[in-house]
């Protein structure tokens, strides 16, 4: 079983591979709740969420052929490997955030695509982030703009 210390180095390699920000994923962690080995469905669509970063299953016939493992294998590592779960769920994040042309909108396509579903996510996510002190709102900007506090 992993230690807390295991994934929280897990989750910095991941956050530094794919060049996003650390609390950022905290904060997508601690909404999603989710736990390794954990698989939680059926979602509507039929698919299921994995492990501590709630992976949906959808990803896992990409993953194993980038892999080179069949789909159930790639599930099984995914779902009960906390490191290949952060990994993965950087990936996904890095994507997203390129795909909108933002962070906070990667943040939300990263739970949904449908906006209805990803922009309360995303506020959500901020919500976590300014309770843990990983949230600062920059006072010189007008609009008030919200960046993740990135680690000193």
């Amino acid at each position: 079983m992993a230690t807390v210390q295991t994934l929280a180095a897990c989750l910095l390699l991941a956050a530094n591979t794919y060049d996003v920000p650390p609390a950022l994923m905290i904060g997508i962690m601690t909404v999603e709740g989710g736990r390794i080995g954990q698989e939680v469905g059926p979602n509507k669509n039929g698919t299921y969420d994995l492990g501590p970063m709630q992976i949906n299953t959808r990803w896992l016939s990409m993953l194993g052929q980038h892999w080179k493992v069949h789909p159930d294998t790639a599930r099984a590592w995914v779902r009960d490997d906390g490191c290949i779960n952060m990994h993965v769920a950087a990936w996904i994040l890095k994507q997203k955030i390129v795909s909108t042309g933002s962070m906070w909108s990667g943040v939300a396509a990263y739970h949904s695509a449908t906006p209805v579903h990803g922009i309360p996510y995303a506020h959500k996510v901020a919500r976590v982030l300014h309770l843990k002190g990983l949230l600062a709102t920059d006072p010189e900007n007008s609009q008030k703009r919200i960046t993740v506090v990135e680690a000193q």
